[in-house]
């Protein structure tokens, strides 16, 4: 049979130690998961009303749905960054427009940082499709295929509104590629 004083040895002792810790920490995860578990916002596909609580940039807005705040990347459009011409201008359009209203999210993906990628309805106006005509965001043709936002880009180009009125605008994902090779 085996020699169970070996089990009280240094190495044991810290092993077991170690193992009880271990499932200890487990148990209180589930739980912690059982007691509170985590809520998808949205999923792809979904529909839903929220308020708006904060806008970041151009393209990025925070609802309030049920409660929790979830962000939101707007769909088929890129706009400037901040610290690019017409980036502070695109945040300031976005920000009269929805902040602190309620607004129609129609989630299309989810993105690598976790934002619902989605269409925003403020009343009957699309907000991707706005900034787009207003000449304060590209139609994100990598992402997007929208003939309507590719219409209103090329109207927005040819009148030399917002950022088209520059001699060569510089697309957001140009800037930053440039912003990470320096």
């Amino acid at each position: 049979m085996g020699d169970w004083k070996a089990l009280n040895s240094p190495v044991w002792s810290g092993r077991l130690e170690s193992m009880a810790t271990g499932h200890l920490a487990r148990s209180l995860l589930l739980l912690l998961f059982l007691l509170h578990p985590v809520v998808t916002p949205a999923q792809v596909g979904d529909t839903f009303t929220a308020l708006v609580s904060r806008v970041a940039d151009g393209d990025t807005i925070t609802v309030v749905r049920d409660g929790k705040t979830t962000r939101i990347r707007l769909d088929g459009v890129d706009t400037p960054e901040m610290n690019q011409p017409f980036g502070a201008r695109a945040r300031s359009f976005t920000l009269s427009r929805v902040l602190n209203r309620q607004v129609v999210v129609r989630v299309h993906d989810v993105d690598r940082y976790g934002r619902l990628v989605s269409r925003v309805q403020i009343e009957d106006d699309d907000l991707s499709l706005a900034l787009v005509f207003e000449g304060l965001a590209w139609h994100y043709t990598r992402y997007s295929e929208d003939p309507v936002l590719a219409r209103a880009e090329a109207e927005a180009r040819a009148k030399e509104v917002g950022l088209w009125s520059q001699r060569a605008p510089v697309p957001p994902w140009d800037f930053r590629r440039q912003g990470r090779s320096r």
